[in-house]
């Protein structure tokens, strides 16, 4: 079967390679991992992930009432943290996600076809790949944050100069004379992957469908607090990770299926 994201993979290493405006990425400390995401709906093709922010400032949460205005409850007090995440005993610093099968199956938006002139789906995929690697910050410290269109200084992560950056980026990668053999997967959809190798399957995290994401750690001892309702935190079950929590699983049009487990999960998504 084929191999969706060990071929991503493979690309994002040779971009990064190729491309100046992402030869800041590493590509040895990024895990690709595919969930969820049925054809045809809402939602993301793809995403950046970024678990190697520094822990936050102490804080809790509140909640009021809207008749009063009073608090009424409160969390404790906690610091949001990033999981540890190692692969091969090195540190990774960002997860980048695909949602298949809709990213296989995306057709090139009216954004894209504007910026490009012409947009045929394997290149609209391409843009996708570029525009996730773009989001990664150079100080490697969390998402990069461009100016606003304005030059104001960075506090978003979308604008038109970001997007205009992709787009350079993709064209200065196709100009450098990457391998059309590998490339050729972003040529095929879904259904014309599975027909041709039998099956699509993709490294997904073990506790699937969730992921590494970012947590909150209650602080011990306490601070001193407003004297209310104090309503505990869940917490994840686990918070480092390593290689032994990749798996591979087949995903079918309507649901995946754990490779060797031999029993399909029924977990759908948008």
């Amino acid at each position: 079967m084929f191999d969706y994201t060990a071929q991503l993979e493979r690309v994002i290493a040779d971009i990064v390679a190729r491309c100046d405006m992402l030869s800041h990425v590493d590509a040895r400390r990024l895990v690709v991992f595919a969930r969820r995401g049925r054809t045809g709906t809402s939602g993301p093709l793809a995403s950046c992930h970024s678990v190697n922010l520094p822990p936050s400032e102490p804080g809790y949460y509140y909640w009021w009432d809207l008749d009063t205005g009073r608090w009424t409850r409160r969390s404790p007090w906690f610091v949001t943290r990033s999981p540890r995440v190692c692969r091969a005993g090195r540190p990774v610093a960002y997860l980048l996600s695909f949602s298949l099968p809709r990213f296989c199956d995306q057709r090139p938006s009216a954004s894209k076809i504007a910026r490009y002139g012409t947009c045929e789906p394997w290149l609209a995929k391409l843009d996708t790949i570029v525009h996730e690697l773009s989001h990664i910050d150079p100080s490697h410290r969390g998402l990069r944050l461009v100016a606003d269109d304005r030059d104001r200084p960075g506090s978003r992560l979308h604008t038109r100069g970001f997007f205009a950056r992709v787009a350079e980026a993709v064209h200065a990668y196709l100009a450098s004379g990457p391998d059309p053999e590998l490339l050729d997967f972003l040529r095929h959809d879904f259904t014309a992957l599975r027909a041709r190798f039998g099956g699509v399957v993709a490294t997904t995290f073990r506790s699937y469908p969730s992921f590494p994401q970012a947590y909150r750690d209650p602080l011990r001892p306490q601070p001193k607090g407003p004297s209310l309702a104090v309503v505990p935190l869940t917490t994840p079950r686990r918070v480092r990770f390593t290689e032994m929590d990749l798996v591979q699983r087949e995903f079918l049009p309507d649901r995946t299926r754990r490779i060797g487990s031999g029993r399909p999960s029924r977990t759908r998504a948008a």
